[in-house]
């Protein structure tokens, strides 16, 4: 999938609360792909990055996919398709909910 441009359907805003860990608030757009069926049997998670506002939906290239050694959920990150993202500067943007994990970011 890494190239590939996806659909993602926001859930969780940039600036809204998770639902039940009211205490992270979202830096960045999360959602879903839908129709993309993700290792757990859900439809597939990706963090946007890139965009500075909340959006409902966003079109854009995927660029890496976080891999969680201890979970079964991986999470891809979708970008604009102009930009370009470093793997640290991918870490640093999720680090806010991926630091309760072991990843592999593979790009």
């Amino acid at each position: 999938m890494l190239g590939q441009i996806v659909t993602v359907t926001v859930d969780r805003k940039m600036g809204t609360r998770h639902p039940h860990f009211p205490e992270l608030v979202y830096p960045v757009n999360y959602g879903y792909i839908r129709g993309i069926s993700a290792p757990d049997g859900e439809d597939q998670d990706a963090y946007i990055l890139g965009i500075n506002e909340p959006v409902n939906e966003f079109t854009g290239k995927v660029i890496a996919i976080i891999h969680r050694k201890e979970d079964v959920e991986e999470k891809w990150v979708v970008i604009p398709r102009e930009q370009i993202l470093s793997r640290e500067e991918i870490a640093e943007q999720v680090k806010f909910q991926e630091q309760y994990f072991t990843t592999y970011i593979e790009m």
